[in-house]
């Protein structure tokens, strides 16, 4: 099939290309770089069944005419603001590269005839219910960042045009996702402030954040498995792994693969890490775990991996 990633010049968007480009699959991508960089896709540049288009996803025009040129089989959004701390300061970058992204996508789908859909949703999405194993199905929804906020409101769009235009949409609801590629987060930001100082580290919060992290290779797997489920209407599903990790425990695992001894550790205090963090997290996962599908690694493995693949 023909395939678009829209974001796919991201983190998680250029491993799904590599995925589908290993399938013998025609892939498109489209990115403006707003979080995506060329050297994340630059392995591709002569690749036959490759193509790029440097655009932005909120000029409807311009991708209408990317949708007319190239006929696509089915839509992967990742196009978003990935970074929840920059729409902190600017909650406009959530409404155009989030939820404005999500429409002109939608839009372009109905108005060229295409059916099959991919989104990239979040856990953002449950808001802060600590001690709540939360499901597909629990409610209400209450997101408390302006990028929770943004991915609801793309889930209610795509609901709708779903069920108005007989699309056959698969949802994933991500944890936090790391892997090599990244380009912020938490073991990002400690590795660079390690190696400008590696005797002190600067900390958000308590350090008692906890979180499941979920390795990219995992997620990409998990989206190439279901993607070929498909059927008309909205599948949703939570995807992740059944464990967390701390921050002071993601510090300790740096530190230690860093061979850095006696680092001090400087909180900041207080539950989150900024304002919007949701400080404990976990959801259930048994809905996609009775497909059959499950991840390969805990999140301190995913952890572990992944600062040995970016130091």
């Amino acid at each position: 099939m023909k395939m678009l990633v829209a974001g796919g010049a991201g983190f998680i968007g250029s491993h799904l290309i590599d995925a589908l480009l290993e399938e013998n699959h025609d892939v498109v991508c489209i990115d403006n770089f707003f979080n995506g960089t060329l050297q994340n896709i630059d392995h591709l540049r002569e690749h036959p069944r490759f193509r790029f288009y440097e655009q932005d996803l909120c000029d409807f025009e311009t991708l209408s005419d990317t949708f007319r040129q190239e006929q696509f089989d089915f839509v992967f959004h990742l196009a978003a603001n990935s970074d929840i701390q920059a729409s902190v300061i600017d909650p406009k970058i959530e409404y155009s590269n989030t939820y404005g992204t999500t429409f002109n996508l939608l839009e372009c789908m109905r108005v060229h005839g295409v059916s099959k859909f991919f989104f990239a949703s979040t856990s953002a999405v449950y808001g802060e219910k600590m001690g709540v194993r939360m499901d597909e199905y629990s409610a209400p929804l209450e997101p408390i960042s302006y990028y929770g906020a943004a991915k609801l409101g793309s889930e209610a769009l795509i609901s709708a045009y779903s069920f108005m235009n007989s699309f056959s949409t698969l949802i994933f609801r991500f944890p936090n996702v790391i892997g090599p590629r990244l380009t912020h987060g938490v073991i990002y930001d400690f590795i660079k402030r390690l190696r400008a100082n590696p005797k002190e580290l600067l900390i958000l919060g308590d350090g008692t954040q906890a979180k499941p992290y979920m390795h990219v290779f995992d997620l990409i797997n998990g989206i190439a498995t279901m993607k070929d489920t498909l059927q008309e209407g909205v599948q949703l599903f939570n995807i992740g792994v059944e464990t967390q990790t701390t921050v002071t425990r993601i510090a300790n695992i740096i530190c230690e693969m860093m061979n850095l001894d006696n680092v001090i550790y400087n909180y900041t205090g207080g539950r989150g890490g900024w304002r919007g963090d949701v400080p404990v997290f976990s959801y259930s996962l048994d809905k996609i775990h009775s497909t059959g599908w499950k991840a390969r690694w805990t999140s301190d493995e995913a952890v572990s991996k992944t600062v040995a693949e970016v130091i």
